[in-house]
């Protein structure tokens, strides 16, 4: 386990790849975080992220950018979601009188039920690009939202790391594999638990798919089964919103005990459906259009703006809830070095902690102060070290660091999370810490709300491109901010000044959780000086061979949606088809034995 006080071996856990979609677009070749920082890109990398979006979803380019990131419903979200968000159903029990000719379901009582229409009291969301149809790649078979995009995400992050699942299994065992890859909800559409439980109500058969597709573990189970044949670890760690972090930490701990070589791990949520909506309603923290009225200060007549409903630590009203699958190609140093994989960064630690007592079972608690200090003071340690071993005296490592805040848009969130950043900033000496809450722009995607933070990220560490809060105008007057530098426009920054960040959770219940992760440019150089130069040109040849690999596939994908590799036609392995010993097996497929 890694939750102690040892210091952290710098990038024995490296970053390969990833992949997804989210509300801003497809994650490889960073398109997401182009779509994020816009604003802040040249005339030719605009244009170049227009051409893209238009490719992904169909539309103009105009007609992509606008039916990207948080906003109004799209006008298609029945079709996709199996649900009109503007014209809600249910049913309202009204007393009549016996013998009236109102046909009543319940005669001896005097009761009956009639089918009336309630407008959703929420009207935004952060939804994936419109006209983006993932299950027009693949033979998807009635598949629950959730999955599709979770194969989704896993296929283009091995575009993206330049390594097919052939590729894999000839230089990878068998049991050194894993996906750790889940959602929080499960898959509560029609195609999953939501048609279980709907189904006997509704008068309809109930198929034999719903039960198992709507299992929360289900996105890691699909990837094995029809993209990877993976026979190695899987599951997933359920932590409500955190629930990402949850699974890189047992991708973490996998590799740096020597279990694992590469791991696959990552979320997939599809919450945009009517029981979600208002249920997450019920609880008042959804930003609603009346909500959002009174807040723009417009007219009960005047629709409000809806690119602007999230506003994490400025004056709001709630969350917008998001669909998002992310995931993220982990492996040993020794892995990356041998392939030639890239080195998009590397994961030092993930601690997670509960609130203790709870008054309120939603609300915040003292958990988040356990997670975040232990995390800089992990970071510290070993940063520290690492400068001190390079002759740097007297500098302070984490005014290198940034921040991928929760910033969740509520007004509690607000509150409590900046007030523990402050007090944090202020003990570890920082003065101005810079901040980020990229739900501003991509919404809440619950159990994957931490993917999409690490994915931009990666995206800040490689464009020198911090995201803003664009939404708001100004910070809050109750949120605490002596210490920090929360950003409400997108900076930019130099490589050497954000070596290092933060990625900070806080899920319902008390889920609490925080990473820190290093630049791929620190990790990198950091190798290099334990490596002699020949060995490090050793890794630069195979790794061109990748970088090659991997272009091919960004320059394919950003002219047409590729068909996802989804094999449901292969043979499973058959118990004759294993040479089995005492001391291991083989698989079909694999080049090396499971060992025993």
């Amino acid at each position: 386990m890694t939750e102690t006080n040892s210091i952290i071996d710098i990038g024995d856990v490296v970053i390969a790849a990833s992949g997804g979609i989210n509300a801003a677009g497809r994650s490889s070749g960073h398109q997401a975080f182009r779509r994020v920082v816009y604003d802040a890109l040249s005339p030719v990398q605009q244009a170049e992220l227009e051409s893209e979006l238009a490719t992904l979803t169909g539309y103009s380019p105009s007609e992509a950018m606008n039916n990207s990131l948080v906003r109004a419903w799209d006008s298609d979200c029945s079709e996709l979601r199996g649900w009109n968000p503007n014209a809600m159903i249910h049913h309202e029990r009204i007393q009549e009188a016996v013998g009236s000719n109102v046909e009543s379901t319940d005669i001896d009582n005097g009761i009956t039920y009639k089918q009336v229409h309630k407008t959703c009291d929420v009207q935004s969301a952060g939804q994936i690009p419109k006209g983006f149809d993932v299950a027009s790649l693949y033979p998807s078979r009635h598949h629950p939202r959730g999955l599709q995009l979770a194969l989704y995400a896993a296929a283009d992050a091995l575009g993206n790391l330049g390594m097919s699942a052939e590729d894999i299994k000839q230089h990878i065992k068998p049991d050194e594999l894993a996906v750790y890859m889940g959602s929080t909800a499960g898959q509560l559409d029609m195609e999953g638990f939501g048609g279980m439980l709907c189904a006997p109500l509704l008068g309809q058969r109930n198929t034999s798919r719903q039960l198992p597709m709507g299992i929360s573990t289900m996105p890691a189970d699909f990837i094995n089964a029809y993209l990877l044949g993976n026979a190695g670890s899987t599951g997933s760690n359920n932590g409500a919103c955190a629930s990402f972090l949850y699974n890189l930490r047992m991708a973490l701990d996998d590799i740096r005990s020597g279990r694992r070589k590469m791991v696959l791990t990552g979320n997939s949520e599809a919450p945009l459906l009517a029981g979600i909506v208002e249920g997450f309603n019920a609880m008042g923290a959804l930003a609603t259009k009346e909500r959002l009225q009174k807040l723009q200060n417009t007219g009960a007549e005047q629709l409000p703006d809806y690119r602007t409903a999230s506003r994490p630590f400025a004056q709001n009203v709630g969350f917008t809830l998001a669909e998002s699958a992310q995931c993220f190609v982990l492996t040993s140093r020794e892995t990356a070095l041998t392939l030639g994989l890239n080195i998009l960064g590397s994961v030092g630690d993930v601690f997670i902690h509960a609130d203790g007592h709870k008054r309120s079972i939603s609300a915040p608690g003292i958990g988040n102060y356990v997670t975040m200090g232990k995390t800089m003071a992990s970071a510290k340690r070993a940063l520290d070290k690492l400068e001190a071993s390079e002759g740097a005296t007297n500098s302070n490592i984490l005014n290198k660091s940034f921040v991928h805040a929760h910033g969740s848009s509520t007004p509690q969130n607000r509150t409590t999370e900046s007030e523990m950043f402050n007090r944090l900033a202020q003990e570890f000496g920082i003065d101005e810490w810079p901040i980020c809450a990229v739900k501003a722009h991509l919404g809440h995607s619950i159990s994957a709300a931490s993917a999409d933070q690490l994915l931009m990220t990666l995206g800040t560490w490689n464009y020198g491109i911090m995201p803003g809060i664009t939404t708001a105008k100004e910070v809050a007057n109750d949120v605490q901010h002596s210490h920090l530098r929360i950003g409400l426009k997108h900076s930019k920054v130099a490589a050497e000044d954000i070596l290092l960040c933060f990625i900070n959770s806080k899920g319902f219940g008390g889920n609490n959780a925080s990473a820190w992760v290093l630049s791929g440019q620190a990790t990198r150089e950091q190798m290099k000086k334990e490596m002699t130069d020949a060995e490090w040109h050793d890794y630069l040849e195979r790794n061109e061979k990748i970088r090659q690999s991997q272009q091919q596939y960004l320059s394919a994908v950003a002219k047409e949606n590729l068909p996802l590799p989804y094999r449901d036609k292969e043979p499973q392995p058959e118990p004759d088809d294993i040479q089995l010993t005492a001391e291991g097996m083989t698989l079909p497929g694999w080049a090396e034995r499971v060992r025993f």
